[in-house]
Protein backbone atom coordinates (compact mmCIF):
# COMPACT_ATOMS: atom_id res chain seq x y z
CA UNK A 1 0.00 0.00 0.00
CA UNK A 2 2.70 2.75 1.03
CA UNK A 3 4.55 1.73 -2.47
CA UNK A 4 0.98 2.23 -4.48
CA UNK A 5 0.94 5.52 -2.61
CA UNK A 6 4.44 6.63 -3.14
CA UNK A 7 4.13 5.61 -6.44
CA UNK A 8 0.91 7.70 -7.23
CA UNK A 9 2.19 10.96 -5.31
CA UNK A 10 5.38 10.90 -7.35
CA UNK A 11 3.40 10.04 -10.83
CA UNK A 12 1.26 13.10 -9.88
CA UNK A 13 4.12 15.34 -8.98
CA UNK A 14 6.03 14.35 -12.79
CA UNK A 15 3.32 13.96 -14.89
CA UNK A 16 1.09 16.25 -13.83
CA UNK A 17 2.67 19.05 -11.62
CA UNK A 18 5.67 19.58 -13.20
CA UNK A 19 4.01 19.53 -16.76
CA UNK A 20 1.87 22.21 -15.49
CA UNK A 21 4.35 24.95 -14.07
CA UNK A 22 6.11 25.40 -17.96
CA UNK A 23 2.74 25.13 -20.12
CA UNK A 24 1.68 28.56 -17.92
CA UNK A 25 5.33 30.27 -17.92
CA UNK A 26 6.79 29.51 -21.66
CA UNK A 27 5.09 31.84 -24.14
CA UNK A 28 4.79 28.67 -26.86
CA UNK A 29 3.68 26.58 -24.22
CA UNK A 30 1.19 28.82 -22.61
CA UNK A 31 -0.05 29.41 -26.39
CA UNK A 32 -0.63 25.53 -26.28
CA UNK A 33 -2.02 25.04 -22.88
CA UNK A 34 -4.55 28.26 -23.37
CA UNK A 35 -7.25 26.14 -25.02
CA UNK A 36 -8.10 25.06 -21.68
CA UNK A 37 -7.97 28.09 -19.82
CA UNK A 38 -9.91 29.79 -22.58
CA UNK A 39 -13.58 28.84 -20.89
CA UNK A 40 -15.95 31.14 -19.28
CA UNK A 41 -18.34 28.20 -17.44
CA UNK A 42 -15.78 25.88 -16.26
CA UNK A 43 -16.97 22.26 -16.23
CA UNK A 44 -15.89 18.97 -16.57
CA UNK A 45 -15.72 19.22 -20.47
CA UNK A 46 -12.92 21.99 -19.78
CA UNK A 47 -10.91 18.98 -17.66
CA UNK A 48 -11.16 17.23 -21.47
CA UNK A 49 -10.63 20.42 -23.58
CA UNK A 50 -6.73 20.51 -24.86
CA UNK A 51 -4.67 21.08 -27.30
CA UNK A 52 -3.34 17.39 -28.80
CA UNK A 53 -0.01 19.20 -28.65
CA UNK A 54 -0.70 19.27 -24.91
CA UNK A 55 -1.80 15.36 -24.30
CA UNK A 56 1.90 15.12 -26.49
CA UNK A 57 3.65 17.28 -23.83
CA UNK A 58 1.96 15.07 -20.94
CA UNK A 59 2.13 12.07 -22.35
CA UNK A 60 6.09 13.10 -22.36
CA UNK A 61 6.45 13.43 -19.03
CA UNK A 62 4.54 10.94 -17.78
CA UNK A 63 6.79 8.68 -19.31
CA UNK A 64 9.97 10.35 -17.77
CA UNK A 65 8.11 10.00 -14.71
CA UNK A 66 7.75 6.13 -15.21
CA UNK A 67 11.32 5.77 -15.73
CA UNK A 68 12.69 8.29 -13.11
CA UNK A 69 10.53 6.17 -10.25
CA UNK A 70 10.76 2.56 -12.15
CA UNK A 71 6.44 2.74 -11.93
CA UNK A 72 5.91 -0.99 -12.28
CA UNK A 73 2.66 -0.93 -14.96
CA UNK A 74 0.26 -1.45 -12.34
CA UNK A 75 0.90 2.11 -10.21
CA UNK A 76 0.74 3.73 -13.98
CA UNK A 77 -2.45 2.60 -14.38
CA UNK A 78 -3.85 3.19 -10.80
CA UNK A 79 -2.39 6.71 -11.44
CA UNK A 80 -4.07 7.43 -14.93
CA UNK A 81 -7.53 5.97 -13.52
CA UNK A 82 -7.26 8.26 -10.44
CA UNK A 83 -5.83 11.04 -12.02
CA UNK A 84 -9.03 11.09 -14.66
CA UNK A 85 -11.74 10.93 -12.11
CA UNK A 86 -9.67 13.82 -10.04
CA UNK A 87 -9.11 15.99 -12.96
CA UNK A 88 -12.87 15.56 -13.68
CA UNK A 89 -13.76 16.20 -10.03
CA UNK A 90 -12.12 19.40 -9.77
CA UNK A 91 -12.84 20.81 -12.95
CA UNK A 92 -17.06 19.60 -11.78
CA UNK A 93 -20.15 21.95 -11.69
CA UNK A 94 -20.05 21.37 -8.26
CA UNK A 95 -20.37 23.42 -5.38
CA UNK A 96 -19.48 21.66 -2.09
CA UNK A 97 -19.71 22.76 1.46
CA UNK A 98 -17.19 25.34 1.49
CA UNK A 99 -15.65 24.49 4.73
CA UNK A 100 -15.68 20.83 3.56
CA UNK A 101 -13.75 21.76 -0.22
CA UNK A 102 -11.42 23.45 2.22
CA UNK A 103 -10.27 20.43 4.80
CA UNK A 104 -10.01 18.48 1.15
CA UNK A 105 -7.79 20.70 -0.48
CA UNK A 106 -5.44 19.87 2.35
CA UNK A 107 -5.12 16.80 0.78
CA UNK A 108 -6.79 16.54 -2.75
CA UNK A 109 -6.81 19.04 -5.13
CA UNK A 110 -10.38 19.88 -4.85
CA UNK A 111 -12.87 21.77 -7.09
CA UNK A 112 -12.98 25.06 -5.52
CA UNK A 113 -8.92 25.42 -4.86
CA UNK A 114 -8.87 24.06 -8.22
CA UNK A 115 -10.95 26.76 -10.28
CA UNK A 116 -8.52 29.31 -8.75
CA UNK A 117 -6.05 28.89 -10.96
CA UNK A 118 -8.98 29.26 -13.88
CA UNK A 119 -9.41 32.86 -12.50
CA UNK A 120 -8.63 35.07 -16.02
CA UNK A 121 -5.65 37.33 -14.04
CA UNK A 122 -2.69 36.40 -12.84
CA UNK A 123 -0.82 35.35 -9.93
CA UNK A 124 -4.08 33.47 -9.96
CA UNK A 125 -3.55 31.58 -13.10
CA UNK A 126 0.21 30.86 -11.85
CA UNK A 127 -1.26 28.89 -8.83
CA UNK A 128 -2.48 25.74 -8.04
CA UNK A 129 -1.66 23.45 -10.35
CA UNK A 130 -2.28 20.29 -8.64
CA UNK A 131 -3.71 17.44 -10.74
CA UNK A 132 -4.51 14.97 -7.71
CA UNK A 133 -2.57 16.18 -4.74
CA UNK A 134 -2.55 19.42 -3.30
CA UNK A 135 0.99 18.84 -1.52
CA UNK A 136 2.91 19.91 -4.40
CA UNK A 137 1.35 23.47 -4.42
CA UNK A 138 1.84 23.65 -0.70
CA UNK A 139 5.09 22.51 -0.69
CA UNK A 140 6.81 24.66 -3.35
CA UNK A 141 4.48 27.92 -2.82
CA UNK A 142 2.19 27.74 -5.53
CA UNK A 143 -0.88 27.36 -3.28
CA UNK A 144 -3.42 30.22 -3.30
CA UNK A 145 -6.48 30.96 -1.76
CA UNK A 146 -9.66 32.61 -2.91
CA UNK A 147 -13.27 32.73 -1.86
CA UNK A 148 -15.03 30.96 -4.75
CA UNK A 149 -17.49 33.41 -5.52
CA UNK A 150 -14.71 36.18 -6.47
CA UNK A 151 -13.45 33.64 -9.41
CA UNK A 152 -14.19 34.97 -13.24
CA UNK A 153 -13.38 32.14 -15.42
CA UNK A 154 -11.31 32.98 -18.63
CA UNK A 155 -8.10 34.67 -19.77
CA UNK A 156 -6.95 37.97 -19.88
CA UNK A 157 -6.62 37.61 -23.58
CA UNK A 158 -10.30 36.70 -23.96
CA UNK A 159 -12.04 38.97 -21.52
CA UNK A 160 -15.29 39.14 -23.29
CA UNK A 161 -17.32 35.66 -23.62
CA UNK A 162 -19.67 36.79 -26.00
CA UNK A 163 -17.30 37.99 -28.34
CA UNK A 164 -15.05 35.57 -28.09
CA UNK A 165 -17.71 32.60 -29.49
CA UNK A 166 -18.77 34.86 -32.37
CA UNK A 167 -16.29 35.00 -35.64
CA UNK A 168 -15.52 38.09 -36.75
CA UNK A 169 -17.03 39.29 -40.18
CA UNK A 170 -14.18 40.42 -42.95
CA UNK A 171 -15.11 43.40 -44.82
CA UNK A 172 -16.98 43.26 -47.91
CA UNK A 173 -15.58 44.28 -50.98
CA UNK A 174 -17.50 45.09 -54.00
CA UNK A 175 -16.99 43.43 -57.22
CA UNK A 176 -17.75 44.38 -60.45
CA UNK A 177 -18.36 42.44 -62.90
CA UNK A 178 -18.44 43.73 -66.46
Amino acid sequence: MVVCTLGVLLMDFVGAYLPHIPEHKVPPLWMVHLVHHSDHKVDTTTANRHHPLESLIRYVFTLAGVFIIGAPIGIVMLYQSISLVATQFSHANIKLPKKLDYLLSFVLVSPDMHKIHHHYQLPYTDANYGNIFSIWDRLLGTYIYMDRERIVYGVDTFPNEVRKQQFETPIETTVSRV
